[in-house]
């Protein structure tokens, strides 16, 4: 349902590009959460459409993934993570 506001193509830009209707303003989210609104001609524009979207972005929002540990042997391991050198 949201694929007609929506485009990403990441070879040409790193950030999803969400335009919304109304009010009339796009929205960059990037993979590292943060998300940048621009177009918004008043204040009002930018808290209607954070509303608007803040419930799809939590509905979609990625898990963090757990950070597995280093594996006995590699370098980043034996060096208390600092790799070698």
């Amino acid at each position: 349902s949201h694929a007609k506001f929506s485009s990403y193509e990441p070879e040409l830009f790193p950030g999803l590009i969400y335009r919304l209707a109304k009010p009339k303003l796009v929205l960059l989210i990037f993979v590292s959460g943060k998300v940048v609104m621009t177009g918004g001609r008043t204040r009002q524009d930018m808290k209607v459409a954070f509303e608007k979207m803040y419930p799809v972005l939590c509905e979609h929002k990625k898990e963090k993934l757990s950070t597995l540990p280093m594996p006995p042997g590699h370098a980043k391991a034996e060096h208390g993570g600092k790799g070698k050198g």
